[in-house]
Order: C-alpha cells, then sequence, then structure tokens
C-alpha cells in the first residue's frame, strides 16, 4: 500500500465564504436560488437538498454571497459549528457557513468524509468572545493523511454507498407515509361518526425519574422527551433510565408503535415509538383499547393542527389534557377501519424496518470512518 501524504486541511481546500443580501429589498429574495443557512443542514444525509430561503440572481449579484457548485462542500463556521453537508446543485449560502471546494488531486467526496472524520478537531478549536467560531486558521492547524486519488475514491465509494442507502430507505419512507396517510384521510373524510378524541383514544403522561438518584439513570431502557422525535420513528433516545427509575417515575413502558405527542415549549410533534421506552411528563401518549395503534397515528395527525392551536401558556406554549377532551374527531367504521389497516400496516411495518436498518448503516460507517481514514482497511480491492 502506498504511503499516505501528511497535510494540512488548509492545503487541499479552496475556502469559499459567504454572504447575506439586503434583506430591506425584496427584490433580492424569494427567487430560484437556494441560500444556504445553519437551520438548513440535515445531520441525517450526505447532502441537503432544500433550503427555508431562496434569493434572486438580483440578490446574488448584489451581496458577498457565492454560488457554490455541485459536490462543493458546506460547513457552519458560527455559533453551531461542525455541521457538514455536500451540495446536489449550485447554491448560495451566508457567512456563517463556510463553501469548501477540493483542490486538484482530492475527490471531493473523499474530502467530505476526510472532513466528517476531522469534525471533533474542528471543534476543539474553534474560539470566539460571543460565540464558538471555525476559521481559516482552524483549517491550517489540522493535520490530515491523504492517500493517491484511486484510494481516494474507493474509500469515498464505500462510504458513500452507506449513505446512499441509508437517503434511498429514507426516501421509500417518505413516499410510504404519504400513501398511507392519504388511504387514511380519503376514509375520515367520508365518515361521519363524530366523537370526542378522549371518548376513544386515552390521553396517558409520563413521568421523570429523580435526577439526583443515578440507580435511575443510564440505564437500557429509552426515555423519550420533545428532543427525540422520530421522523416517525424514534428507537434511540438522548436519555436511557434504568428499571428501577421506571419504578419511580409516572411513566409506563409503552410499546412499539405508539403514539407520542410534544404537549410543551415545541408542541404538535408527532412520533411513534420504534422500541418500548418510556416518556418524560412534556409529552403524551396516545392509546386506545379498542383502535388499533397504527390508526391512533393517523388519528392523532389529523387533531394535531387543531391541538397546537389550542396551546397556551404563560411562559410557553402546553397542550393540556382538556385540549384532548374538546377535540373531535371522525371515527371510521369497523368495516373501513379494517380495509385502511390492511393497507397501510405492511406500509409501517417497511418504514419501521427501513428506520431500523438506517440506525444500524449508520453505526457501521461511523465504525468504519476513523479505519479508512488512517489506512487502516485495505480498499484495494473494491471495484470503482
Amino acid at each position: 500500500m502506498a504511503e499516505w501524504l501528511k497535510t494540512s486541511l488548509i492545503d487541499i481546500v479552496e475556502l469559499i465564504g459567504g454572504g447575506t443580501p439586503k434583506t430591506s429589498k425584496a427584490e433580492y429574495w424569494g427567487g430560484n436560488i437556494n441560500w444556504l443557512s445553519v437551520k438548513d443542514f440535515n445531520n441525517e444525509n450526505r447532502y441537503v437538498y432544500s433550503t427555508e430561503k431562496t434569493i434572486t440572481e438580483e440578490g446574488l449579484n448584489n451581496s458577498s454571497t457565492k454560488l457554490l457548485r455541485k459536490d462543493d462542500i458546506i460547513i457552519s463556521a458560527r455559533g453551531t459549528v461542525g455541521e457538514l453537508a455536500m451540495i446536489p446543485f449550485p447554491m448560495a449560502f451566508n457567512q456563517s457557513c463556510y463553501g469548501i471546494r477540493a483542490k486538484d488531486g482530492i475527490n471531493s467526496t473523499f474530502l467530505y468524509y476526510l472532513i466528517k472524520h476531522s469534525v471533533r478537531k474542528l471543534k476543539a478549536m474553534t474560539h470566539g468572545s460571543v460565540f464558538d467560531t471555525i476559521t481559516r486558521d482552524t483549517f491550517a492547524n489540522i493535520e490530515v493523511s491523504i492517500p493517491d486519488i484511486e484510494t481516494q475514491q474507493r474509500v469515498a465509494k464505500m462510504l458513500a454507498d452507506i449513505d446512499d442507502k441509508v437517503e434511498n430507505n429514507q426516501r421509500i419512507n417518505k413516499n410510504l407515509l404519504e400513501q398511507a396517510e392519504n388511504i387514511f384521510n380519503k376514509y375520515y373524510d367520508v365518515a361521519i361518526n363524530q366523537q370526542p378524541f378522549t371518548s376513544v383514544i386515552s390521553v396517558l403522561g409520563g413521568g421523570t425519574p429523580k435526577t439526583s438518584n443515578s440507580d435511575f439513570w443510564n440505564g437500557e431502557i429509552p426515555f423519550f422527551t420533545p428532543k427525540d422525535v422520530g421522523s416517525p420513528y424514534t428507537f434511540q433516545t438522548e436519555k436511557y433510565i434504568t428499571v428501577d427509575g421506571l419504578g419511580h417515575c409516572n411513566s409506563r413502558l409503552y410499546p412499539i408503535n405508539t403514539s407520542f405527542v410534544t404537549a410543551r415549549g415545541t408542541v404538535g410533534k408527532v412520533s411513534l415509538a420504534g422500541v418500548p421506552m418510556a416518556m418524560n411528563q412534556s409529552c403524551y401518549a396516545l392509546a386506545s383499547d379498542t383502535i388499533d395503534p397504527i390508526l391512533v397515528y393517523f388519528y392523532t395527525l389529523r387533531a394535531v393542527d387543531s391541538l397546537k392551536h389550542k396551546a397556551s401558556g404563560a411562559v410557553f406554549d402546553a397542550i393540556v389534557t382538556r385540549d384532548f377532551n374538546t377535540e373531535l374527531i371522525n371515527v371510521l367504521p369497523e368495516t373501513d377501519s379494517n380495509t385502511v389497516l390492511e393497507l397501510v400496516s405492511p406500509m409501517l411495518e417497511i418504514v419501521h424496518n427501513n428506520s431500523a436498518e438506517n440506525l444500524r448503516l449508520a453505526v457501521l460507517r461511523d465504525a468504519l470512518l476513523p479505519q479508512l481514514m488512517s489506512g487502516e482497511l485495505d480498499v484495494s480491492d473494491i471495484d470503482l
């Protein structure tokens, strides 16, 4: 195996600064050019495909923003630093990010994974009087090892194939969820049996074990909070509790396919339990003795917009139990429920399985990344 060249990260990249067109100029905004900011990054995907804001050609030409090319890289450099993505088509971006372009002899996809591997070092070198900042000097202080271009391409292919599979599963899931929701809505919209939400679906609470008791925490039971909302399934949570912790809080262990709705702060986010998990008091779990959990999920989706409008609070928005009591839903007749369930249950099962596979793939990719970036794994047999 050929020796890898040691160099600094700054020597193999071109750094490109961004900018913001004047917000007071309406003619600079709402055009067909995507304009990236930190909030547009998606940690789950290599590429970022859409942005909250767009600009016009006039906005591009009358500001310091630049247009990144396909397969350029972008990194958040101020405040929330180290968010990383590749560009699938030309996009502009703001001054809180750097555009990164591979120099000659450097494969763009390899460079993306090399920087991904170096993000922890980049974050450790950030500085700033008000908030963390990545500067050009940060890139100059990161030492990396670079193989020949063919090895770069093989390493990039091995990692990109994993990420491409993840993104393909996400596309399949998105399509299946849209189909399933459309099927449910078709029957829901013609149902005439209107009943209070809580007459057919129970609203259950959660609770938090004492944080001061270490015996209650860092166990194996996922502990769902509003931070853990999945799309739609949640498999992993930021915090975990022990069996003892579950026995000393107001949450039960909710089974797979339980619907959770966030009820305080950011209200109205709906998620499905991908594995059995407990839940804190900032959420509600929704369950029924007569309605299948999959249908409970779709009933909840129909009710959630109205629930969000009811949310109010002196300090932050909150959904309370009486909001569910006054919510009316169209209850499907049994024959229609069975028909819908027969159609959508297999779809949700595929979504669940794809989501679980994506977690396994992410773990595999993250385990391979340091070994591939160090040359520890031989990639000479990978076909390009």
